[in-house]
């Protein structure tokens, strides 16, 4: 119970003063828009730049930690889709719609907050390897396989310029890349920028998860519930069971096998309702997921913690 009180309870807290402070109206729907614009088009990539710059990309980035995670994402989008498609008779571009909702965990808003909370600031080195391929492998597969199905008969030669142009328009990838060039050219950052830097950066996690619950209000438990509930328990069940299987029998240390399971029992993230509204695609599922899931982790991360080491 003390963890739940201590390490659970205040970033969801946060949500839920966002949530109560746009259904009482005293944040409208164009404040929770600005603020969302800037958490995750500014704040957010801006802390990303600041770790991924920061970061010991020879020790941090452990290759059986990120396969372990990975490899449970890749799986958990595979079930997702494949299921949509031959257990609930969705189309392909429903059923990939759906995997990225299986795929993508929310691993900077609630990962990074729930991390630091539990296990200090000195977790989150791993946490941040993990995020710094996390947009770019989420979006890159997602994007590929949805392009792949709406091409299938269509022209082939559309996909890799639209793929790449949708990678390389994203906020948080230009701020992963901009952080891996300054970390591996050891340019110096002047001071003043750098002071900035760590403004924005300080801003984002709480503006994120504030602006996180006015988004969630307007979400309803909508479409087909029994998606839903298949989307959450790949996502909150399947995806932390199989990194623990793979970060146990790969041996990975304590630090590690923390970021790795941790990140892996989040619940779908905003991106999965941003990547369904791109396409017009499942987008009352992921939306519904997205709130049942971020109610249900409440629980689900307090079993997961007292599970790990």
């Amino acid at each position: 119970m003390e963890t739940l009180i201590s390490v659970i309870l205040p970033v969801f807290l946060l949500i839920g003063f966002g949530y109560t402070a746009a259904w009482r109206g005293f944040f409208s729907a164009s404040n929770v828009d600005g603020l969302m614009r800037y958490a995750s088009n500014f704040a957010v990539p801006v802390l990303l730049f600041r770790a991924i710059s920061e970061i010991d990309l020879g020790s941090e980035f452990d290759l059986t930690m990120m396969a372990s995670f990975y490899a449970g994402a890749f799986i958990c989008f595979s079930a997702g889709m494949l299921g949509a498609r031959f257990l609930f008779g969705r189309d392909w571009e429903d059923a990939t719609a759906i995997g990225f909702i299986c795929l993508f965990s929310n691993s900077v808003l609630l990962g990074l907050a729930v991390t630091e909370r539990a296990f200090g600031t000195d977790a989150l080195a791993g946490n941040y390897a993990l995020i710094s391929i996390h947009a770019p492998f989420c979006y890159g597969l997602g994007i590929t396989v949805m392009e792949v199905m709406r091409a299938r008969h269509g022209p082939k030669r559309t996909i890799v310029p639209t793929v790449l142009k949708a990678m390389f328009s994203n906020a948080l990838i230009i701020g992963i890349g901009l952080g891996f060039a300054v970390n591996i050219t050891g340019i110096h950052v002047p001071d003043a920028l750098s002071s900035v830097v760590d403004l924005m950066a300080a801003s984002a996690l709480p503006a994120a998860l504030f602006g996180v619950g006015g988004v969630l209000f307007r979400y309803r438990p909508e479409g087909d519930m029994r998606i839903i509930l298949f989307c959450c328990g790949i996502s909150l069940i399947l995806h932390p069971a199989i990194t623990w299987t793979l970060g146990t029998l790969g041996g990975l240390s304590v630090d590690s096998f923390r970021s790795a399971v941790l990140t892996s029992t989040m619940a779908p993230g905003i991106n999965v309702y941003l990547f369904a509204s791109i396409y017009g695609r499942a987008q009352r599922i992921a939306a519904s997921t997205v709130l049942i899931a971020t109610a249900v982790s409440i629980l689900s991360i307090w079993l997961w913690l007292f599970l790990i080491p």
